[in-house]
């Protein structure tokens, strides 16, 4: 019976083993075949093989690693792709939408690395591979009729540097992160501190570039409008490869002016900080559409005062990010006018450029040169968590004081950052683009946390949905709406299996609302078989006629 029993491991053993020589074997045949594919396909005037790396390439963990931005998801148990394309040529991209389709290889396209989830780098469909479009990075600019062309892989500091090469009083609405890729940041509804004066990314576009399923070369008139509606705020990559945008360009003043302001629960420059919070709910989004004011809430150690606290407790604090174009002296008059609780002194107001401001929104030493916006790079290597909400009415003083409460017990510090609307976000129809966060919304939410330790992922994760519970009474309802360039997979996955609409639903009503339905159908025309797809991409119609 031993000896039985020895063989049966034995053999156990073994077939294991052929099996996995067996599976090694077929991958690598595979693997090979969809190369030879893609070589195939490429243009003999831009070879595709130099721009091809397998994991067999001492290139290719830097290739995936320059753009992998939340380390989250750098682990040994998530698959890596199977090959990066960083593609060159136009040639290129057509040749691997042809190749994937032909030997079922998924595409996650990416162009900054900047998905707060990381589906553009990542797959748990371990037979994908990543189309990679940094080097599509080419800029044009046009002060006679206002426009810029940018290609989806330059960064949005990129072009704001390039903008402003040709001119003070130009810009584009851009975000507050420059290393972020226009692509992402445009087609998933992008803003930033110029949003209330001029809108969002996508409210200032007049044309696009998209590679289509069957790899034909589309721009806004040979796409036609349903599909150039759904690029502009619907996740492009739910329905072709994005080449590019021309951009209407906005005007800005030769200075702006600048401050942030910081308070705590204990400042004494004030009565009560949960008044001066609840004020700013308030007054934020009636402010004229020029000022842009950012609340970033979170939780510090306090520092010893004639009130008593001592060095270590832990204190709330509030730091107010602004924006306003114009001089500093109107901006003061306008802040004593309208939020003087806030208790802003002159000092605290700073004149500069457009330009300038970015780096300065980006925490950036003021002696730093703008020319350092032509090669951000994220900060450091973190990983980090990050969800969204929507605020229709502020939060009552007994709520705040709540939610202080809430942050301060937390075992990890989570910020809480209020983005206000108003302004030109309330005068555009919810309908005109796929994003609908528009009129009734005062606020969009952020929650956000940072780690370097791997060991300390579940406390961070945790501390955010726990905040993020705690807030449910304030918040929007049915849907609890939030912003799609916030990815988050808490609020569901697709698996893109027999239930991909359903399980879309999930999530798209509380990223576009009633325009999901919308996308859907586009969705179902343009890509009937549902090849442009990720965890959280639009799903196709569950029939098709």
């Amino acid at each position: 019976m031993k000896t039985l029993s020895n063989f049966a491991i034995i053999f156990s053993f073994f077939s294991a083993f052929l099996l996995s020589v067996s599976w090694a074997s077929t991958n690598h045949t595979s693997h090979q075949a969809f190369v030879q594919c893609l070589e195939s396909h490429s243009n003999p005037t831009n070879p595709i093989s130099a721009v091809l790396y397998s994991p067999y390439n001492p290139s290719y963990s830097s290739v995936l690693q320059d753009y992998f931005r939340n380390l989250r998801f750098n682990k040994s148990t998530i698959p890596k792709p199977r090959l990066i394309l960083t593609a060159l040529h136009v040639s290129h991209i057509q040749a691997a939408i042809i190749c994937a389709k032909a030997h079922r290889m998924q595409m996650k396209i990416r162009s900054g690395g900047h998905d707060y989830e990381g589906i553009s780098y990542w797959s748990k469909n371990p037979n994908f591979f990543i189309l990679d479009m940094f080097n599509f990075r080419s800029i044009n600019v046009s002060i006679e009729d206002e426009t810029a062309s940018v290609e989806v892989g330059a960064a949005t500091g990129e072009l704001a540097y390039r903008i402003a090469e040709k001119s003070r009083t130009h810009a584009f609405p851009p975000g507050v992160c420059p290393s972020v890729g226009v692509g992402g940041f445009i087609t998933g509804g992008g803003y930033g501190n110029l949003m209330r004066k001029y809108g969002l990314s996508i409210d200032n576009v007049i044309d696009a570039q998209i590679i289509d399923v069957n790899g034909r070369l589309l721009d806004r008139k040979s796409m036609g409008e349903d599909l150039f509606w759904a690029i502009n705020g619907g996740g492009g990559s739910s329905f072709g490869v994005l080449l590019s945008y021309k951009i209407k360009l906005v005007r800005v003043p030769n200075n702006v002016t600048v401050f942030t302001a910081i308070r705590t629960t204990h400042d004494e420059s004030f009565t009560s900080f949960t008044d001066l919070v609840y004020r700013y709910q308030e007054v934020a989004h009636k402010l004229p559409k020029e000022l842009f004011i950012r609340l970033i809430l979170d939780v510090v150690n306090g520092t010893k005062t004639n009130k008593g606290t001592v060095n270590g407790t832990k204190t709330n604090r509030g730091t107010f990010l602004a924006m306003f174009l114009g001089n500093s002296q109107d901006l003061m008059s306008v802040m004593n006018k309208h939020f003087s609780e806030l208790a802003l002194r002159q000092t605290e107001l700073k004149e500069m450029r457009w330009i300038e401001s970015i780096l300065y929104w980006y925490w950036t030493d003021l002696a730093t040169p703008v020319d350092a916006l032509l090669h951000t790079l994220p900060r450091g290597s973190n990983c980090f968590k990050r969800k969204s909400d929507y605020l229709k009415r502020p939060i009552p003083k007994q709520g705040l004081e709540y939610i202080f409460k809430k942050m301060v017990e937390l075992e990890s510090v989570v910020n809480l950052t209020f983005n206000p609307y108003g302004g030109r976000m309330a005068e555009i129809s919810p309908s005109e683009k796929p994003f609908p966060h528009r009129a009734g919304n005062i606020f969009k939410l952020q929650y956000a946390t940072n780690w370097k330790d791997p060991g300390e992922e579940a406390a961070h994760l945790s501390s955010t949905r726990k905040l993020h519970d705690y807030m449910t009474p304030y918040v929007s309802m049915a849907p609890r709406e939030a912003f799609l360039n916030y990815r988050d997979l808490d609020i569901g996955i697709n698996h893109n299996g027999r239930n991909s609409y359903l399980e879309g639903a999930v999530y798209g009503v509380k990223y576009f609302k009633d325009n999901f339905n919308r996308l859907v159908k586009i969705k179902t025309k343009v890509d009937p078989d549902n090849f442009f797809r990720n965890e959280q991409s639009i799903p196709v119609l569950p029939w098709k006629k």
